[in-house]
């Protein structure tokens, strides 16, 4: 029976912890250096005294263990000074250079400096390196840590400043050592073509080993997959997964040759639990689950996958995914982290060690022209607000969320619904159909130049936010209806999507149709859809960070050539983004994240998501139990007979039964005293290890029937139950319009832009002309309007032309739309300047102006010009209206080369040709 003193159950864990990572632990009588790559020899002789532990790799001694028990954990600083001094000695027999890799642990806690680093520094891992590592580092020249002074200076080319910024910070970060680094890029900046950048350097000039980029859903891992697919770095022509392997894990196996793994959090702790993972367990963010177990089931060490697997690990979405249960995940690998997230919080900041090495707001895109911003339509109806009644008496329609099967059922008391059980328990057609009615009159005030040549009006690409997949139903089937269109025109985007979502994403993000898109969470963060304009929220968020990150579905730039493929009837470039708010989100009050202690009533959907990606705890494991005991009672023989054919066979009352023996006092006993039989004499760590596997094997199989389609099943049959649909009672919009927000910004904006023309009056000659000498206007050119575009673009890109016209039209201050920037400048200047008291569209302006002209021709004579003089002059009056001024050379142009230029110009006016270009010039900018 080995001796159990404290120091002895240290250097039985150790000697553990070595065995698992692939040491062969051998005392000094048993020596064999050649027994295997790597021998970890027991109280080696140096000339300082014994060493714990000397750690050879193919027969030379490279690093040293310093054994500490338990208690000494709180010291380990304290002794890191005897263990240096160790790796410093002369191994007795041996003229052996300073070992350069010294661990200190107590087999609990192990600290480990590796001393060719430049600046060698402790640093805290889950246990030791393999042999094989050692022996991979002692070969290398230089060490992690050092061939960072390697990395060249970044090329710029191709790379947003604020990109730029963050790259030379985080390698800045990673010089110092530092282990822990936080990327703040606001959505739609560009924070995955950043971390692939990134990614890029530290393979090729670092020769990273391996990187893991990790996400929290599918649908992020498979962007970030598609994202490295297409990159190609600035300084090479070929593709990224050209030059390195790149490997999204969809199951536990990992190919020994990838360079880039792109998981889930959930599929990594699930690999490093040994359990298999079903892909509908991806589909969740799971920070939105509300089960916390109360003591955090441990990681055991996998040999398959060491500690030092990854050098590197990119944590997308840092913000929601990296705490409570997943936290272990992280901390067993040792390798730097970097977080990216548009939205940090007090914990995430805390977490990265107050690393913040880049931060770019959205505020700050906008500002650059990165992101556009947004504006607040409000739709709000009397039942959304307050709810409603159900009466005694009436027949009341319920209706099985899973089947859609429909029933009626007298009710045989009044029952009043909160506007919080709206969609939930009670649906009320009437108050979607409100909503959407009221939603589709009000967008030609909302996009008020979105009509083709036939006057039809184009809805731009809207996507709408429900509550549940049965609510995303509900207003699918009433948004086709209310806008009189056909299927394709709105579709649903949600992992419980009929149709592949993948599909129907790309149609959203590429093709014409669908206009209107439906989703619940899968489009809610991270998914990239420039053409979208609109986002109609009809379900409310109480997280300020998910909030934020549902509005920059919204934020991303596209220019108009692109915009023009999938929205025809766009003018001009996307500049903003509109958020019709019909259930209050912008009003709510807003918390900063999800408290962290445990809450009661924890959804039955969060303990089957937990079990699924390999949580095991007895509080899961009871809780569950409790909750299928209750299911078991409500459910129809027909739904039990379903449940199963999807539980490989078992009722439910069997997989309460597995569940419960999981933990089973009495169970556990038996195993134990089985095991200590079968292993009578063995060391005691052995057979407790043995316990522990036949314990994990029972909880295993009682938790392997929750599959996706078992547990998605289970959610939707426990609600068959509980929907009841109110047709009774109608509803009306009791406020709509732009929120009050928009009016107070609008007037802002026009005073600083007002601002800026004043103090740049006297510096741009189309400004001097319009402030100082407006009878000179007829010289006002092209490239004047184009310098005042120019220099408002680099001094206040957010008082883009198109930002301030918007702003008039808020106020209800203008008339009609500008072609584009240029024009929108002119007319602009003219209202600011005073030459126009409302702010009107240039080409309307000029449009007067030429009607007045020709007026005044033919004050005393009938039609002073022919058809064919008319032509002419229309086509110079479209020239003013697009280049501003008119001369001789501009006849050589289009349209007028094509009709003969200036010779045929001639031929119709003759003398007076010179006249007519004067005069025009003059009148039409008047």
């Amino acid at each position: 029976m080995t001796n159990q003193n404290p120091e002895q159950i240290s250097r039985d864990n150790i000697d553990r912890q070595l065995k698992a990572c692939g040491w062969i632990v051998q005392g000094m009588k048993e020596m064999n250096l050649r027994a295997g790559v790597g021998i970890a020899l027991k109280e080696y002789l140096t000339d300082v005294g014994p060493a714990d532990y000397v750690l050879f790799v193919e027969g030379k001694p490279c690093g040293i263990i310093e054994a500490k028990r338990e208690e000494e954990a709180h010291r380990m600083q304290v002794h890191e000074e005897q263990s240096e001094g160790y790796a410093k000695a002369k191994l007795k027999h041996l003229n052996n250079e300073p070992l350069p890799f010294v661990y200190i642990s107590t087999g609990e806690i192990t600290r480990f400096t590796d001393f060719s680093d430049p600046k060698p520094r402790a640093r805290e891992i889950f246990s030791f390196h393999r042999p094989a590592t050692l022996k991979e580092w002692l070969k290398s020249p230089k060490s992690l840590r050092s061939r960072f002074f390697d990395l060249p200076g970044l090329q710029p080319n191709g790379l947003r400043d604020c990109q730029i910024n963050a790259i030379t910070k985080l390698e800045a970060s990673f010089k110092e050592n530092r282990p822990r680094s936080l990327i703040q890029m606001a959505t739609g900046s560009g924070k995955t073509f950043t971390a692939i950048t990134a990614i890029y350097r530290l393979l090729k000039y670092v020769k990273a080993k391996r990187v893991l980029f990790l996400v929290d859903t599918k649908n992020l891992g498979e962007q970030a997959e598609q994202e490295f697919m297409s990159f190609v770095p600035n300084d090479d022509n070929r593709k990224f997964t050209e030059l390195y392997s790149v490997q999204r894990l969809k199951s536990s196996y990992i190919a020994s040759d990838s360079q880039v793994c792109i998981s889930t959090i959930q599929r990594l702790y699930s690999i490093l639990k040994g359990t298999e993972l079903d892909e509908t367990e991806e589909e969740q963010n799971p920070n939105e689950s509300k089960w916390l177990p109360k003591v955090i089931p441990p990681i055991e060490y996998d040999p398959k996958m060491p500690i030092e697997f990854f050098d590197f690990i990119v944590i997308d979405e840092c913000h929601r995914s990296i705490y409570n249960l997943w936290k272990q995940v992280l901390e067993y690998y040792d390798a730097f982290e970097i977080g990216l997230t548009a939205t940090p919080d007090k914990r995430t900041i805390g977490y990265f060690d107050q690393n913040l090495v880049s931060e770019y707001s959205h505020e700050m895109a906008v500002a650059d022209g990165v992101n556009v911003g947004y504006e607040v339509f409000i739709i709000d109806t009397k039942i959304t607000q307050q709810g409603g009644t159900i009466w005694k008496g009436e027949y009341v329609e319920h209706r099985e969320r899973l089947s859609r099967k429909k029933r009626m059922e007298l009710q045989d008391e009044d029952e009043v619904y909160s506007k919080q059980q709206l969609d939930k328990d009670v649906v009320n057609p009437n108050q979607i159909r409100t909503i959407i009615r009221s939603f589709k009159e009000n967008l030609p005030h909302i996009f008020r130049d979105r009509y083709d040549a036939k006057g039809a009006f184009e809805v731009p690409k809207t996507l709408i936010f429900a509550k549940t997949d049965s609510h995303a139903n509900d207003i699918i089937d009433i948004v086709r209806a209310e806008f009189a269109e056909e299927n394709k025109f709105c579709k649903k985007i949600t992992y419980k999507a009929s149709e592949d979502p993948k599909t129907v994403l790309s149609q959203f993000r590429n093709d014409y149709h669908p206009r209107i898109a439906v989703t619940v969470d899968m489009v809610a963060t991270g998914t990239d859809i420039k053409p979208l304009e609109c986002l109609l929220f009809m379900r409310d968020v109480k997280s300020k960070n998910y909030f934020e990150q549902m509005k920059g579905r919204g934020t991303r730039t596209i220019d108009i050539e692109k915009l023009k493929m999938v929205t025809p009837t766009a003018k001009f470039a996307k500049d903003h983004f509109v958020i019709v708010d019909a259930i209050g989100v912008t009003k709510g009050l807003k918390t900063e994240s999800r408290p962290l202690e445990k809450k009661p009533g924890i959804p039955l959907k969060d303990l089957l998501q937990a079990v699924g990606v390999g949580a095991r705890d007895e509080e899961l494991f009871t809780s569950l139990a409790n909750r299928l005991t209750r299911l078991d009672k409500q459910i129809t023989e027909k739904e039990k007979k379903i449940f199963a054919e999807k539980a490989d066979g078992k009722s439910v009352s069997q997989v309460v039964k597995e569940l419960l023996n999981a933990f089973n006092p009495d169970v556990i006993e038996s195993v134990e005293a089985r095991i200590q039989n079968e292993k009578l004499g063995a060391p005691p760590m052995e057979i407790e290890e043995a316990i522990k596997t036949e314990l994990e094997k029972i909880q295993n199989e009682a938790a392997k029937v929750f599959t996706g389609e078992l547990n998605e099943y289970i959610e939707n049959v426990r609600k068959a139950h509980e929907q009841k649909i109110d047709l009774a009672n109608p509803d009306e919009v009791t406020g709509v319009g732009w929120n009050k927000d928009n009016l107070k910004k609008a007037n802002e904006i026009i005073v600083n832009f007002s601002e800026w023309m004043l103090a740049n009056k006297d510096e741009l000659m189309a400004l001097q002309i319009f402030y100082n000498q407006p009878y000179r206007r007829r010289e006002l050119t092209y490239s004047m309007i184009k310098d005042v575009l120019e220099k408002l673009q680099s001094d206040k890109p957010t008082l883009a032309p198109l930002v301030v016209w918007r702003a008039y039209e808020a106020l209800r201050q203008c008339n009609g739309s500008p072609r584009n920037e240029l024009t929108a400048i002119v007319s602009l200047i003219r209202k600011v300047s005073g030459v126009d008291s409302t702010l009107t569209a240039y080409d309307k302006t000029v449009d007067r102006n030429f009607q007045e002209w020709i007026f005044k021709k033919n004050a005393g004579q009938h039609n002073a010009f022919s058809e064919e003089q008319m032509q002419w002059l229309r086509m110079i009056k479209e020239h003013v209206i697009s280049s501003f001024h008119i001369d001789r050379d501009d006849f050589d142009l289009n349209p007028f080369n094509a009709q003969g230029g200036l010779g045929k110009m001639w031929q119709l006016f003759g003398d007076n040709t010179d006249e007519i270009i004067n005069e025009l010039n003059e009148a039409l900018a008047a």
